[in-house]
């Protein structure tokens, strides 16, 4: 007589302890946030934790603080222009890596992806060295040009990624039938590629908008950014208009999120 199967519950400790480590990693990630949001409504004089009132004074000096506006201003300049010139350069340069083969390719692919590895005060001081002589320093350009060495590397693998994945025969059907070179890439290709050409365009921003290194170096004190004004107005004051300042830098990045996610979905993109 065969016995019955023994029981087995379905139950697994593993799952709970997993779920408190989740929590309590997602509570370590967004605890520097949650104290940030909440001293922007501080009523304290200087920045600290935790807050005697709450206040929305700060957020109402911020319009008044020109230091920020201009701040904000020249950043957005630079981040739209690093964000345009990028993905003009990168998309190409990763098509001609990723479908060409050629003497010195691997030597290219290193060469553009370096940035990444070489520490920013290195990267800021030589660019600070080459670009003095020819007086590019304290202006747009020559902030644009240190902030496109840092951003093209993001464009080109998000490019490539995206290369690597698709389907080639819808371009070949394309030039059989007629197609040009430029129809069967702007028609075909670039529809296929637009997750990663979307995405490299987002980091490019992101990370051209954050630079403080680089922007300190070739800036000075012509045309900083806002992540130099924040560090030059946290050296001289220490109230709660920075809190409220990041606060809204990080609504603005929930923004972007958002945005990525209803046009085409963040995992999608990423």
């Amino acid at each position: 007589m065969n016995e019955a199967p023994a029981f087995k519950p379905k139950f697994k400790i593993g799952k709970p302890l997993f779920g408190i480590l989740v929590f309590l990693l997602y509570v370590f990630l967004l605890a520097p946030l949650l104290v940030v949001v909440v001293t922007s409504f501080s009523s304290n004089q200087y920045l600290s934790f935790p807050p005697q009132g709450f206040t929305l004074k700060w957020y109402e000096v911020l319009p008044d603080e020109s230091i920020f506006v201009n701040g904000m201003q020249v950043s957005l300049i630079v981040a739209v222009s690093v964000t345009l010139i990028t993905l003009a350069i990168g998309v190409p340069a990763a098509l001609a890596l990723e479908r060409f083969e050629f003497k010195g390719k691997g030597a290219i692919l290193s060469l553009f992806l370096s940035p990444l590895l070489v520490p920013s005060i290195v990267l800021a001081l030589g660019l600070v060295l080459i670009l003095s002589p020819m007086r590019l320093t304290n202006t747009y350009e020559g902030i644009i040009i240190g902030h496109v060495a840092i951003t093209f590397p993001f464009v080109v693998r998000t490019t490539m990624m995206s290369l690597a994945t698709t389907d080639t025969s819808c371009e070949a059907a394309a030039r059989i039938l007629g197609a040009g070179p430029w129809t069967v890439f702007r028609r075909i290709t670039l529809p296929i590629i637009q997750p990663g050409v979307i995405a490299g365009g987002v980091i490019a921003f992101i990370v051209s908008f954050d630079e403080a290194v680089i922007s300190l170096f070739v800036a000075q004190s012509g045309l900083p950014t806002l992540p130099v004004q924040v560090l030059r107005y946290v050296e001289n004051s220490a109230d709660a208009a920075v809190a409220a300042l990041s606060v809204i830098l990080i609504l603005i990045s929930l923004a972007v999120v958002v945005i990525v996610e209803r046009v085409m979905g963040l995992r999608r993109a990423l």
